[in-house]
């Protein structure tokens, strides 16, 4: 595929995610993505971050399967949840759930540094690799167990997960600055996992409101395993 065929597929995606930031507006309560955020949607090439037999699938506004049994997600999804982490240049992100690298890369576009963990190894390895190989020396990845965080490298000022889980971890909270921002995928009553934004207070405690239904795969692993 030449580059020019790449460009005006990312601007078509671009245009899909737009659209659909208009028709959540009512739920997540963002009308489009900033311009800081689209001109990292179109500096990090996705197709750089699914498997080869993917790739003719990688603009496509939908998951991805990027093997053992994970997924990259909707580029709608990975844009909502960084916008609603209201980053600057200066912000430090623990991101929970590398996966393939994408939404590291974009974090990287407009955070000053990014720290991911990801619970399998090889998934952990080869993203490291290929964040390494594309030039994004503020990004650091290592594999383990997402729900303990990355204690010696706190606090943050955003945390973002990209897993559904059963409840908020203890530890991320602990480990957010006051005023810092979590956006995380929690476990709904019925089915899949309600989007959810919060605040760290003074208090240590969370104000948190829902953002939107969404369907990710589990957080794996238990506050003790690695």
């Amino acid at each position: 595929m030449h580059r020019d065929d790449d460009q005006r597929l990312s601007e078509a995606l671009i245009r899909d995610v737009e659209r659909d930031f208009r028709e959540t507006a009512h739920t997540t309560g963002v009308k489009a993505p900033d311009r800081r955020l689209v001109d990292a949607m179109r500096t990090v090439s996705r197709r750089d971050f699914v498997p080869d037999a993917a790739a003719r699938n990688a603009w496509d506004n939908r998951p991805l399967s990027i093997g053992y049994g994970q997924t990259i997600s909707q580029p709608f999804i990975v844009a909502l949840m960084t916008q609603l982490l209201e980053l600057t240049p200066e912000s430090r992100v623990l991101e929970i759930g590398t996966g393939s690298g994408y939404q590291a890369a974009i974090l990287g576009e407009l955070a000053a540094e990014v720290f991911s963990i990801e619970v399998v190894p090889e998934l952990a390895e080869t993203a490291a690799t290929r964040l390494e190989r594309l030039g994004y020396r503020n990004i650091q990845v290592r594999a383990g167990n997402g729900r303990d965080g990355w204690p010696e490298a706190a606090p943050f000022d955003a945390v973002i997960v990209t897993a559904g889980a059963d409840e908020v971890p203890p530890a991320l909270v602990e480990q957010l600055r006051t005023g810092g921002r979590l956006v995380i995928p929690v476990d709904a009553r019925w089915a899949g996992q309600d989007l959810m934004v919060a605040v760290k207070r003074s208090d240590g405690t969370l104000s948190q409101r829902r953002a939107l239904s969404v369907i990710f795969v589990p957080l794996i692993g238990g506050s003790s395993e690695q």
